[in-house]
This record gives structure tokens, C-alpha cells and sequence, in this order.
């Protein structure tokens, strides 16, 4: 059997919602470049009692509330590397370098400048992704959506995909123009469900595709915004996701729905089976809201996606 490494890891916020990064020494492997901060998980030894330790020798700080963000799995001929990362919302004790390391209390928007291992990068996707993600019903126009889209988040929704599947383009576009300038200006994440060439034209952050755009896309590039994502249901839409390049995926239906009741859900036992194979942020969708959000993160999703949880 192939020996397993287990790495335990922490996006650390403190109370102005910045992130805590450490930059690796010079002299080790990819010296210099900034990674967020956790160690090795000996046998037997619980993750979070394994961070916890971690986080106390390198940082001098004790957590007090975490919970699960992004399992990330590497299998390699020799050995499987699985990177267990979590979010710590609360801690004790003043953070610093107790190695020698620089560290730096980064803004979210400031992310991208820093530089991370490869293998970092699903981690600063989770880091910047919402857990409760709004999906749109249905509206007639962009006023009625901008009006529901609130009201959602009022509700606790932190981010929106906008579906309006039955509206024709010059309408999706009005509505999406519109959506777009509300949710830069409430600083509030937002993906298009539409076409590559749509999207492009737009000028949208973010494109979300469905399972049969995904499978026809050749290439990330295509779509020129920041955050690709895209539907998914089974083994092979994952594994087209994550070879294409996405930032997340939506894998579904986990439980029965009312709008889908013909087709039989997953249950969380197969949902957390995909999910342990998968390298990019994962939400659950189909019968989800504020109810199964711890469930959906000890599965290891990065949280869940609806309609009518944050819709009315």
C-alpha cells in the first residue's frame, strides 16, 4: 500500500477578516514562496489536535473555533499526499513567526499578489469562495431580480449564480448587466450561468457552465474572467472539471428535489466519496440550505448551493 502523508494546514482569519500567511524559508523546497500555515499529522493523530500543535509551535497562537475548508488528495506511484485544510475563525495569542518566518495578515483582495506552491492554489480559491451560494428562480426583469437577489442575501446567502434560463438573450442580458453592476459595488460574488461567448461579452467575473458546456469546452482559456466553474454530477464531469481547469464545481443532486424529483440524488455517503477524490472547491446541491451546511462541510464541500433556501 502506497505510504500516506497527511498535511494539516489553516486559513486563519483574524477579526477584520484578513488571512494569515507565512513565507517558506529560502534554503527549503520552494523557498521564498508563501503558503498558508500547518504541518504534518503524525499516525493516529486527530487533524485538528495535529493543527492545533502545528499552528502553537509555528505561530504561538491557540485555536478556539475551526472547522473543515478543502481536502486536497495527491497520489503519487510511491505515496498519497492528502493536504487537510481548515478555516480557523478564532484564536488565542498574538500570531508571529516563532521559526524566524516572515508572516503577513493579507486582505482577501490581496491574495493574488502573493505568491503560492502550485499545489496552494484550490486552498486560495476556497479562501475567496462563499459558503452559501445563492441560485436565481425565476424573475421578469432586472428590477424583480435585483429586489429577490437582496432579499436573498439579506437572508444569509454571501454569493449568487445568476440562471435565468428563460429568458431570451437581449433580457439575460439586461438582467446580467445589472446584476453585475450591483454585486461589484456590494463587493458580493457573482457567476453567470450562460455561454462562454456571452460571458466574455459581458465582461463577467464569472462563468458557470452546465454539465453539457463542460464537456464541450477545449479549453480554460476560452472564457477570459476570473472564476470558472460548473455542474456536475457523476465521475466523469469531475474529472473533465478538474482537467479543464475550473476553480469550483456544484456536484448534485445529494437529496431529492422538487424540481428534479425524477432524478434520484446521491445521498451524502456517495457525495463524500467524490468529494475525497476531488482537488478544487466542491458545493453540494439539490435539497440544501442553512440546515445542512455543517453536514456539507464535514463532507468536505465548500459549502452549499440553492434556490429556494434564499429565494422568495
Amino acid at each position: 500500500m502506497p505510504k500516506l502523508i497527511h498535511v494539516a494546514a489553516a486559513v486563519i482569519l483574524n477579526a477584520q477578516g484578513q488571512i494569515l500567511l507565512a513565507r517558506r524559508p529560502e534554503d527549503k523546497h520552494q523557498g521564498g514562496l508563501w503558503e498558508f500555515p500547518g504541518g504534518k499529522v503524525e499516525p493516529a493523530e486527530p487533524v485538528v489536535e495535529a493543527l492545533a500543535r502545528e499552528l502553537d509551535e509555528e505561530l504561538g497562537i491557540q485555536i478556539t473555533t475551526a472547522r473543515p475548508l478543502i481536502q486536497i488528495p495527491h497520489h503519487y506511484p510511491d505515496k498519497s499526499v492528502l493536504l487537510d485544510v481548515y478555516e480557523v475563525s478564532a484564536f488565542e495569542g498574538e500570531a508571529y513567526g516563532r521559526e524566524g518566518q516572515p508572516i503577513a495578515w493579507v486582505d482577501r483582495s490581496g491574495l493574488a499578489s502573493y505568491e503560492f506552491p502550485a499545489a496552494n492554489k484550490p486552498i486560495v480559491a476556497a479562501a475567496l469562495l462563499p459558503s452559501r451560494l445563492l441560485i436565481t428562480g425565476g424573475c421578469d426583469n432586472a428590477n424583480q431580480y435585483l429586489e429577490a437577489v437582496e432579499g436573498g442575501l439579506n437572508r444569509g446567502a454571501e454569493g449568487v449564480m445568476l440562471r435565468a434560463k428563460h429568458l431570451a438573450d437581449d433580457s439575460f442580458v439586461d438582467v446580467a448587466r445589472s446584476m453585475l453592476e450591483y454585486c461589484r459595488t456590494h463587493n458580493v460574488f457573482l457567476t453567470l450561468n450562460t455561454g462562454v461567448e456571452l460571458a466574455n461579452d459581458l465582461g463577467a467575473d464569472g462563468l458557470h457552465l452546465s454539465s453539457a458546456r463542460l464537456m464541450a469546452m477545449e479549453s480554460r482559456d476560452q472564457f477570459v474572467g476570473r472564476w470558472l466553474s460548473a455542474s456536475c454530477h457523476n465521475v466523469e464531469e469531475l474529472a473533465k472539471a478538474q482537467a479543464l481547469g475550473v476553480d469550483f464545481v456544484t456536484l448534485s443532486p445529494v437529496a431529492a428535489t422538487a424540481s428534479h424529483p425524477e432524478t434520484p440524488p446521491m445521498g451524502w455517503e456517495r457525495f463524500t466519496e467524490l468529494v475525497a477524490e476531488t482537488t478544487i472547491p466542491v458545493y453540494a446541491l439539490g435539497g440544501m440550505g442553512e440546515n445542512t451546511l455543517r453536514q456539507a462541510w464535514d463532507a468536505g464541500a465548500q459549502g452549499v448551493a440553492a434556490i429556494s433556501a434564499w429565494w422568495e
